[in-house]
């Protein structure tokens, strides 16, 4: 049996409140009993949060891969020890780079590139998250990871504000690109507005305004804002079934066979994993490998 009550929301989160908070509001007033989130926005951000409700809540981990679009202003002169312009500014400078200094170097910093993530991170050093051991003003280092950048550029300038677009992929920090862009540019930079406009196929211009579905009175997956579980997994390998033998065997954890000329949605790396999903009636049921023709599930959502 497939329960209706999973699937994805495109959910605008307004600024000033974390994602978990709009993830304990939508819970409270559906009262939802497995609900999560894609891709963390700081309280200080706004946009696009991906909200995954039941099942469908096993799928996060890979649609956090998916490739995201911001915009963001950077304020120069003045770096804060979060990165952004709610913290505490721990140096400063009198430069503000030109567009063709900021210009000329943004497109030096595109594809798999080293960032440190910001101290006041969710990066966890020895089981404790980086920001809880800089509120204790503890000492520690946070070490580079490679990250994909994949599109940055000017929009405009303003005296001490410059404002930009990115696009980029899992783990990059805009905070960190902002601190690093300053260095570069020899002066002080950090965070004063964010604004994620894309994951994956969810865009900002389309998203659901929190306080919107917070007063719906229908139920959750007759809302026409309710997406399927599938939706968001476009750049992976997905198999449509309607064999109730298969269905029956996925449900008891069995392995079936794929007529693998039927994919569905191909991949945009084969290299990293060779999972499949396979979806009823475009809602995922089950992922696991694919060996050949035969499917083997890790995971099954009925």
């Amino acid at each position: 049996m497939i329960n209706q009550d999973q699937g994805w929301l495109n959910v605008y989160k307004p600024r000033g409140i974390s994602s978990f908070d709009v993830v304990y509001k939508i819970k409270k007033k559906f009262n939802l009993k497995k609900i999560g989130h894609g891709g963390t926005l700081d309280p200080l951000a706004e946009g696009v949060l991906p909200i995954a409700i039941g099942k469908t809540t096993k799928l996060i981990p890979f649609i956090n891969k998916n490739i995201k679009e911001y915009e963001f202003e950077i304020k120069w002169c003045e770096q804060t020890n979060t990165d952004d312009s709610e913290g505490e500014v721990i140096a400063r400078s009198l430069k503000i780079p030109s567009s063709i200094e900021i210009n000329n170097q943004i497109s030096k910093m595109k594809g798999n590139i080293l960032q440190k993530p910001p101290d006041a991170s969710a990066i966890k050093i020895n089981g404790k998250k980086a920001y809880q051991l800089l509120r204790s003003k503890k000492k520690f280092d946070i070490k580079e990871r490679l990250v994909f950048l994949d599109e940055v550029r000017l929009l405009s300038s303003q005296k001490q504000t410059s404002k930009f677009f990115i696009r980029c992929g899992k783990g990059f920090y805009i905070r960190s690109f902002a601190r690093d862009l300053g260095e570069k540019l020899a002066t002080k930079a950090h965070i004063s507005y964010l604004k994620r406009i894309k994951v994956g196929k969810f865009e900002a211009k389309n998203a659901n305004l929190l306080d919107d579905l917070l007063n719906i009175r229908q139920r959750l997956f007759e809302f026409k804002g309710f997406h399927s579980s599938s939706c968001m997994l476009d750049d992976i390998l997905a198999y449509e079934i309607d064999d109730e033998k298969d269905i029956t065997s996925i449900s008891q954890g069995k392995s079936i066979k794929l007529d693998i000329k039927k994919l569905i949605k191909t991949p945009l790396d084969l290299t990293e994993e060779k999972v499949i999903f396979l979806t009823v009636r475009k809602k995922v049921i089950s992922f696991g490998k694919l060996s050949g023709d035969l499917f083997k599930p890790n995971k099954v959502l009925l």
